[in-house]
């Protein structure tokens, strides 16, 4: 098994390498220093666990948990931390473990004997259940590189065929999240205007129909418009009526 160490604090990372070393029987394939690096490094090198700790600069764990869960093959998270505060929001992004530091090699022995034991299935199970905290970005695959939109700046997601588009002032990229499960993790930011698209809820500009009758909505910083369905037209009428007021 491939696993990558992700802590901000090099003793850390050397304990982990020494008690995995002497566990035996898995492959240390990289080690990360904050979330982003975690996520990159996770993704490109096929990493079937990582261990992560919560607390580090930039992305922390929690941030990047919520990313790898939204990977097609997901690795299974083993968090490693110094704060016991953070089990339930741990669980919450679908950790298969939880480590209190300083860690005994039984227990680490333990967490990965579990993460190894997990199917796919199973790990897919885990991973896609309503977490309670939102990510601030979104993660995307392009040109081989993972990219980190911020959700703050995402004006609308609109499902095309496979793939959901995310458009933001500076362009788009295509996830593989589904409508769905943006909805729900997203649904104080977004709002449902047609089956097929989500616009954020603060971009709203304004509403006008085309030359076809249609209801449009226009968006702060796109050019384009979406068409509303006849049955969300009430709902984001209301949405509008209460963002002015």
């Amino acid at each position: 098994m491939r696993v990558l160490i992700a802590d901000d604090e090099s003793l850390a990372r050397a304990r982990l390498r020494e008690l995995i070393t002497e566990i035996g029987g898995y492959t240390i394939v990289g080690e990360a220093t904050n979330g982003e690096q975690a996520l990159l490094m996770g993704t490109g090198l096929r990493a079937d666990i990582i261990l992560m700790d919560i607390r580090m600069p930039g992305m922390d764990g929690l941030e990047a948990a919520l990313h790898f869960c939204t990977a097609q093959n997901p690795p299974a998270v083993i968090f490693t931390t110094a704060y016991g505060d953070y089990a339930l929001a741990a669980f919450d992004a679908h950790a298969v473990d939880y480590l209190l530091k300083p860690i005994r090699q039984e227990r680490l022995r333990s967490a990965l004997g579990r993460a190894q034991q997990l199917t796919h299935n199973q790990l897919s199970g885990l991973q896609t259940g309503p977490g309670a905290r939102a990510r601030t970005h979104i993660s995307a695959l392009v040109h081989g590189n993972i990219k980190l939109v911020p959700v703050a700046e995402i004006a609308y997601f609109k499902a095309d065929q496979k793939y959901v588009a995310a458009r933001f002032p500076a362009g788009q990229v295509l996830i593989e999240d589904s409508l769905t499960a943006l909805e729900t993790e997203f649904g104080a930011r977004f709002l449902r205007i047609h089956r097929n698209a989500l616009v954020a809820r603060a971009g709203i500009a304004g509403l006008e129909k085309d030359t076809d009758g249609n209801l449009m909505i226009k968006l702060r910083g796109i050019d384009e418009q979406l068409e509303i369905s006849r049955r969300h037209a009430p709902m984001v009428r209301q949405c509008l009526k209460d963002y002015i007021a």
